[in-house]
């Protein structure tokens, strides 16, 4: 890649691209790649191939969907974070739940956007995040700021995680808790949601982005 005059090679922004549907990744990784300075040089389609991708490939931005499985790309951001300090970190969901948001700038996001923005304004994120600024979907940043921070304690949503499909005793199990203390935790988060019963509970906090 070279700058117009032909004289010397233009910079380039090395991506790592994670997301879970494979058509959707390699469009995405086809139109960022027409970008005169972008260059997807890792691909990974599950939350637990995306470390060992930032290892293999030295990146500049990792963009990261959310719900993948392996691990959600929120706990992906905050291993990277960890790991990579120095890397960008862009968030991209198809669901533009406010709770989604605050776990993302928790974990260390630089951005969050939509994934049904255009190609033009993720490309732009990226060169904006690189200068350091932090990029947030304007319409999902007012609902976040409309809608409060979580109720629930981690525990409660470690708790709630588990509620889908899961007894009391299979929960107080895994958590290594006692069935009352399960009970005690299910019952604060029926209450901190204003519903009737762990399922809906459990769906509620799904919907906020509070999972």
């Amino acid at each position: 890649m070279t700058d117009p005059d032909g004289e010397r090679p233009a910079p380039c922004v090395r991506l790592l691209l994670a997301e879970d549907q494979s058509m959707v990744r390699e469009a995405l990784a086809a139109l960022l790649s027409l970008e005169p300075d972008l260059e997807v040089v890792a691909q990974a389609a599950r939350g637990d191939e995306v470390l060992p991708a930032a290892r293999a490939h030295p990146v500049d931005v990792a963009l990261l969907d959310i719900e993948m499985p392996g691990g959600n790309g929120l706990d992906a951001a905050a291993a990277l974070r960890a790991e990579f300090p120095g890397l960008k970190l862009v968030i991209l969901t198809t669901f533009g739940r406010p709770g989604y948001l605050r776990r993302a700038m928790e974990a260390g996001a630089d951005a969050f956007l939509v994934k049904d923005a255009p190609a033009a304004r993720l490309a732009d994120a990226i060169r904006r995040v690189l200068r350091g600024e932090r990029v947030i979907d304007p319409a999902l940043a007012a609902t976040a700021l409309a809608d409060g921070a979580s109720p629930l304690t981690e525990r409660e949503r470690d708790v709630l995680r588990l509620a889908d499909g899961a007894t009391n005793a299979e929960i107080a199990a895994a958590l290594h808790l006692s069935q009352g203390t399960v009970r005690n935790y299910l019952s604060l988060a029926i209450q901190k949601t204003g519903v009737r019963n762990r399922a809906e509970a459990v769906r509620t906090a799904r919907d906020k982005g509070w999972l």
